[in-house]
């Protein structure tokens, strides 16, 4: 790969701009050609906006050639296919003729304010229910890592972009780990922030609060910065942070920390158990922390056994809302109609019941940082499934895969606090596992030093899958 075009490192490319070693027109030209030469392997991007994107590109030279400097002037950056961006259609993994979008939302506006170019929108599963992501309207997007295998989901095209080195970071969403799951299985850091530090508009909230946007990036460094550059609110907003600059703790020394490990699955409704070569990978992980001075303790959230049932009024009725956004929602999948039929159902009381107890959640759950500071568990149960494990298969039997695979991130969602997915390694067959650090409200700087630390030690970033696509 040509150094003057190397798209692996976010904050190396805005310093090589800076430094005038290379131009936005041939890193932006570099990062096009790659999706394309990708797109019938990896398939990771639905829309690529060659033309515009190089309008832009030029533009951002002209910029910086009369000594305008942004966050990213004229670095290439690629966003979710949930996220609206003007002139292009928001499919959210859907099939059906959509009409092209006439307003960004309001986080596109914000990488367009810091001077990123955005080259593409990536594949997500229908309206982003699944940790995999694939459908019918579009195939499979496979992992950099193992064609045989999913990248994750739902921000599954984002995290091949940013593993395959298509792009230095890509923004996903997270409504039940699907920015942390999909950065667990491609070796990428993934951080979920607390609801309201980056606006969901033109929604005022997603699906009922459980869902907010989130970068994916190889460095805690080029994760932190690209949440700044997005962070912040619309007038709109249901849900609003104060301002933080989550940047400043990549390096900091985040003090010796009693650190829970919470190998404990939270509760489902189906039986799941955690896979012996996820559980190696997080034991050694909480070995390095405590090399590196902290306490980590065997110890577990209270999450009762009630918790589940806040979760499924919400992420229901959010599916139950998007469907009819749809030109034709009979076009959908029938997991996703059979969905939307249980949202409708837990609209009314149950929906508003689920709301109205999170705070007690809060104080419940939040009992576990009364004695430590961090928890630390498995994001997934499981190494990367394969792209097929939910194909032509009924609601019930998708339920199980996935829950079997993917039970520990959801409660966050449910909580609204801060999460951040940091690599922990691979399995013998090469295939990646993350670990997740999680915190309580606005926590986010903590858990950035923390895993900034870990990175210095681990050196996730440099570990890279050989290139099959």
């Amino acid at each position: 790969m040509d150094a003057r075009t190397d798209l692996r490192d976010l904050k190396a490319t805005v310093e090589a701009l800076d430094r005038g070693e290379a131009t936005s027109t041939d890193l932006v030209r570099a990062s096009l050609d790659r999706i394309d030469e990708s797109q019938p392997h990896l398939n990771a991007f639905r829309v690529v906006r060659r033309t515009t994107a190089l309008d832009e590109a030029r533009e951002a030279d002209r910029r910086r050639a009369n000594g305008e400097r942004l966050p990213l002037l004229g670095v290439p950056i690629a966003i979710k296919d949930d996220t609206d961006i003007v002139g292009e259609t928001t499919m959210f993994g859907c099939a059906g003729t959509f009409a092209p979008k006439d307003t960004d939302a309001e986080v596109v506006r914000r990488l367009r304010a810091a001077g990123a170019v955005i080259v593409g929108k990536t594949h997500s599963p229908e309206l982003g229910q699944w940790p995999l992501t694939g459908g019918d309207a579009f195939g499979h997007t496979r992992s950099a890592w193992s064609r045989d295998h999913t990248p994750g989901g739902s921000s599954g095209g984002s995290a091949a972009a940013v593993a395959a080195g298509l792009v230095p970071a890509a923004l996903g969403s997270d409504g039940a780990g699907s920015v942390r799951i999909p950065a667990s299985w491609s070796n990428l850091v993934g951080i979920k922030p607390q609801r309201g530090r980056i606006s969901m508009w033109p929604d005022a909230e997603s699906f009922n609060g459980l869902t907010t946007h989130g970068p994916l990036a190889r460095t805690v460094a080029d994760a932190a910065l690209l949440l700044d550059v997005v962070s912040g609110n619309h007038p709109g907003d249901r849900h609003a942070c104060a301002p933080l600059t989550v940047s400043d703790a990549v390096g900091r020394d985040p003090g010796r920390l009693n650190i829970a490990l919470s190998l404990k699955i939270p509760f489902t409704a189906t039986p799941t158990s955690l896979d012996a070569r996820v559980r190696t990978r997080i034991a050694a992980l909480a070995a390095v922390l405590r090399d590196l001075g902290h306490e980590v303790t065997l110890a577990d959230p209270d999450y009762g056994m009630t918790f589940g049932l806040t979760f499924l009024p919400r992420s229901m009725a959010g599916i139950e809302d998007w469907l009819y956004r749809l030109p034709d929602p009979s076009l959908a999948d029938v997991r996703t109609r059979a969905n939307a039929r249980t949202g409708r159902f837990l609209r009314g009381y149950p929906l508003r019941a689920a709301r109205a107890v999170e705070p007690r959640l809060h104080r419940r759950v939040g009992r576990i940082f009364d004695r430590f500071d961090v928890v630390l568990a498995p994001t997934t149960a499981t190494p990367p499934l394969p792209v097929t494990a939910i194909d032509g298969i009924g609601g019930w039997a998708t339920d199980k895969v996935i829950t079997g695979a993917c039970p520990y991130a959801w409660p966050w969602n449910v909580l609204g606090w801060p999460a951040i997915n940091v690599p922990a390694g691979f399995t013998e067959e090469r295939l990646p596992v993350g670990a997740q650090l999680l915190g309580p409200a606005n926590s986010e700087p903590l858990l950035v030093s923390l895993a900034s630390q870990l990175e210095s030690v681990l050196r996730w970033h440099e570990h890279t899958p050989e290139r099959w696509w």
